[in-house]
């Protein structure tokens, strides 16, 4: 597909200690570039992200030699975050593409994403590997697994048609990431993305992707920068939370609130079990009933201790699950009139 109009094309890199795969990549990307000259012109922004190694050296030396390399470099590290936020606010393009350096996304994603960002205007181009005909390919199995889970939790939390959240492949309209008000400095910054997306109502796409680290594991490289695994799968759960965290309150005091009522009814039963062998001269069944619940309580203390306790707690989390819901509606109002203001000024 040729534009008549072409589109400049940014390509942001986040780079930290890549000295082991740099040169590489790059040269992958720009010979990429340089063969879809006919359908957009390109330019490749290179974070380097307080790299410890020759990372920035080796970008430095590539952009001497390529005039549409441009390289950006941070003091200190400043995680993901910050770094595609500088690499939003630096790139020159109306459509910015975001790669992984690794290039476990090929090279042939750009041309996807950056053409059905202009087919369909999206604000957001998502590559998803856990989209139909999506495909995962050499990914260590536990790496996989949880990817998958915090996706499919995220999806869950979200109730949103969307299976990948994570993924940092992505193509946005230039303007409207520019826009964004974003916070997160961490890997969370992804999932913040579309979550202010669907609270301004983006047009969001996702496009078949593959994750493919075969060429990794065959050459044998290993990056000082790899993502942990723990730390990425706990860091995904909890941005779950920021698109419903009131339903986690609900289910968890829905459960507390069931446990207090088991103990609650197992109380009475055996209070009407016991009223008939309580001698009383008072024929009123109120005395009857106290003196029997004396009676249970006497054998049976912690059901009376554990159920009262469980259904105090069940209506103070149900309480905090009204207040998230009305305090995410507040923010997601606010955060909204904030944009549209930004946007006319």
């Amino acid at each position: 597909m040729v534009t008549d109009n072409k589109s400049l094309v940014s390509i942001v890199l986040p780079a930290y200690n890549e000295e082991a795969i740099i040169e590489d990549s790059i040269g992958r990307i720009i010979d990429y570039v340089k063969s879809k000259e006919s359908v957009f012109s390109s330019e490749v922004l290179v974070i380097n992200d307080g790299s410890t190694d020759k990372t920035g050296d080796l970008a430095d030396s590539l952009a001497r030699n390529n005039a549409i390399i441009r390289v950006i470099h941070h003091p200190v590290n400043m995680n993901l975050g910050r770094a595609l936020q500088t690499g939003f606010k630096n790139a020159r393009g109306t459509i910015i593409v975001v790669l992984d350096i690794d290039l476990s996304y090929s090279v042939d994603h750009i041309e996807k994403l950056v053409m059905k960002q202009i087919e369909t205007d999206a604000d957001i181009v998502i590559a998803s590997p856990y989209t139909r005909n999506g495909k995962v390919t050499g990914v260590p199995f536990k790496r996989a697994i949880m990817s998958r889970i915090v996706n499919r939790f995220m999806r869950f939390a979200s109730q949103e048609r969307y299976h990948t959240f994570t993924s940092m492949v992505r193509a946005y309209k230039s303007d409207f990431i520019k826009n964004l008000n974003l916070k997160t400095i961490d890997y969370e910054i992804n999932p913040e993305i579309i979550y202010k997306a669907i609270v301004l109502r983006a047009k969001i796409v996702e496009i078949p992707g593959h994750l493919d680290w075969s060429f990794q594991n065959k050459a044998g490289k290993k990056r000082t920068s790899a993502i942990r695994i723990r730390r990425g799968f706990f860091s995904g759960l909890m941005s779950g939370f920021i698109f419903r965290p009131y339903i986690f309150f609900f289910i968890l005091g829905i459960f507390s609130f069931l446990l207090a009522l088991y103990m609650i009814t197992w109380i009475f039963i055996n209070t009407f079990n016991v009223m008939p062998e309580i001698l009383v001269d008072s024929s009123y069944f109120d005395a009857r009933f106290s003196l029997a619940v004396a009676e249970v309580y006497k054998k049976s203390p912690h059901a009376f201790i554990v159920g009262g306790i469980t259904l105090l707690l069940s209506i103070q989390i149900l309480g905090l699950s009204f207040i998230s819901l009305q305090s995410k509606r507040y923010f997601e109002e606010l955060f909204h009139i904030n944009s549209q203001i930004i946007k006319k000024i």
